[in-house]
C-alpha cells in the first residue's frame, strides 16, 4: 500500500517539475503530496490503523513544519555480510534484520551516523527487495513526537549517496493501535539532537 502511495507522490510531483517549478518548491509541493497520501490512508477504513472510536474523529496528522534544512544527503557506506539478528518489537514478537548500511551526515553542524536495516522477510518479495528500513529517535521523543521514535523508509541507492528526507518520518503504528508489533529502534540510532520534522506525536482530543 505504502509503496503505491509513494509512486503516486513522485508520479504527481514530477509532473510539477516539468511544469517548470523552482527545485525548492518542488520538493515542498512533494513533501505535501507524500502527507496528503498518508493521511488519505489514514482516513481509508481498509488502511488506516486508527482504533474505530479514533478514526470517527480523525480529520489528519499532526506535521511539524515542512523545513528543507532536514532534506539531507547523506553517505551511503555499505555493510555487507553483517549477521542477523533479532530485533525485539513492542510485543513479544521479534523481526529477523540485517544490517545493510551506514549513513553518515550532518545536523546543525554535527556529524550523524545511523544505521539502516534490510527485513530478511520482506527482501524475499519483488515488491520489497530493496526496501531499507530507518528506525530513529531524537530530542524531540517524548515532547513533540511519540517518545518510542519514528521511522523512515529508504530504497537501496545505486550509488555512494542518498537522501534523507525527515519531513517524510512516521509514528510507528503501534502508536494508534496496541495490536501492531512495532521494532523497537536500536540504540546505535538515538541522536542527541531534535528532529523538528516530520509526523508529530498521536494526540487523542
Amino acid at each position: 500500500m505504502r509503496t503505491l502511495l509513494l509512486t503516486a507522490v513522485l508520479i504527481v510531483s514530477g509532473m510539477s517539475y516539468a511544469l517548470g517549478q523552482q527545485p525548492d518548491t518542488y520538493l515542498i509541493n512533494e513533501i505535501k503530496s507524500y502527507q496528503d497520501s498518508l493521511d488519505q490512508a489514514f482516513q481509508n477504513r481498509d488502511t488506516s490503523p486508527l482504533k474505530e472510536e479514533d478514526f470517527e474523529r480523525f480529520t489528519g496528522l499532526d506535521y511539524f513544519p515542512i523545513n528543507l534544512d532536514y532534506y539531507i544527503k547523506a553517505k551511503f557506506i555499505r555493510t555487507p555480510n553483517q549477521p542477523p539478528f533479532k530485533m525485539p518489537t513492542t510485543t513479544s514478537e521479534v523481526k529477523t534484520y540485517e544490517k545493510y548500511g551506514e549513513l553518515h551526515f550532518s545536523v546543525y553542524g554535527r556529524p550523524v551516523s545511523l544505521d539502516v536495516f534490510q527485513s530478511h522477510e520482506l527482501r524475499e518479495t519483488e515488491k520489497y527487495k530493496n526496501y531499507l528500513f530507518l528506525p530513529f529517535s531524537d530530542e524531540t521523543n517524548g515532547e513533540e513526537t511519540y517518545g518510542g521514535g519514528r521511522y523512515l523508509e529508504m530504497w537501496i541507492p545505486a550509488g555512494d549517496s542518498v537522501i534523507i528526507d525527515f519531513n517524510k518520518a512516521y509514528n510507528p503504528y503501534c502508536v494508534y493501535n496496541t495490536k501492531y508489533s512495532c521494532p523497537l529502534v536500536p540504540k546505535q540510532n538515538r541522536m542527541d539532537i531534535p528532529v523538528y520534522s516530520g509526523v508529530k506525536d498521536f494526540k487523542k482530543e
